[in-house]
């Protein structure tokens, strides 16, 4: 009966370990340091209710979670300016690798991106870029999204304008 109740126990105790290693962490939610390798958000205020907005992810952070990473930061940006809704005017993504010791010399990058101008012309381009180092080096991809908002209150509310409060409540992941 006791190698029963310690098979169990251990049985249980394993489960909760493996359940503990599947768990994600989330990225890094914060503003851009040095200390951080520049990871983190960061904004600038271009015009009265026009800010542009980049989150840069840690290793491993895809260009969609760095994407949403700063919709979610430009979402405070409008609340903290008393605001209530933004529309994306400007928006890009890309990933880029990073040399490091051993591996594959290539590096690759690239970017797509999508705007709107004035008038309501639409523009879009793609970027791609190839690196070949000297000696061995190898890739640690590094995400990074910008985002150019236009925010404001009240009604009528633009065509896909987001909700900042709704947007801001959603917790991090």
């Amino acid at each position: 009966m006791t190698k029963l109740i310690r098979l169990i126990a251990a049985a249980a105790i394993g489960g909760l370990l493996a359940a503990c290693g599947a768990t994600t962490q989330a990225p890094y939610y914060g503003p851009a340091s040095s200390s951080r390798d520049g990871t983190g958000f960061s904004e600038m205020r271009i015009e009265d209710r026009r800010w542009r907005i980049s989150y840069r992810g840690a290793q491993g952070v895809s260009p969609g979670d760095a994407e949403r990473l700063a919709i979610r930061r430009a979402a405070d940006v409008v609340l903290n300016n008393d605001l209530e809704w933004f529309t994306i005017a400007d928006s890009r993504a890309s990933q880029e690798g990073q040399a490091r010791r051993s591996g594959s010399p290539v590096r690759v990058g690239g970017s797509v991106g999508r705007g709107w101008g004035s008038g309501g012309r639409r523009s879009s381009s793609v970027g791609l870029g190839v690196s070949m180092g000297v000696g061995g080096s190898q890739s640690r991809e590094r995400a990074e999204a910008v985002i150019e908002i236009i925010a404001g209150s009240g009604e009528p509310r633009p065509e896909g304008a987001y909700d900042a409060a709704i947007i801001a409540a959603e917790p991090l992941r």
